[in-house]
């Protein structure tokens, strides 16, 4: 699933969610909501 690969991921390269946020152009909360499962990226 999409926000538990996000997370290992994300925690492999040693990011806080505000670092990912910043190299993804989102804001940090967007990467909490993709990591929880609340929110879904669109597919581009």
């Amino acid at each position: 699933m999409f926000c538990e690969n996000l997370k290992t991921m994300r925690k492999a390269k040693g990011y806080t969610q505000e670092e990912l946020a910043i190299k993804l152009n989102v804001v940090r909360q967007t990467v909490s909501k993709w990591e929880k499962g609340v929110s879904q990226t669109k597919g581009y």
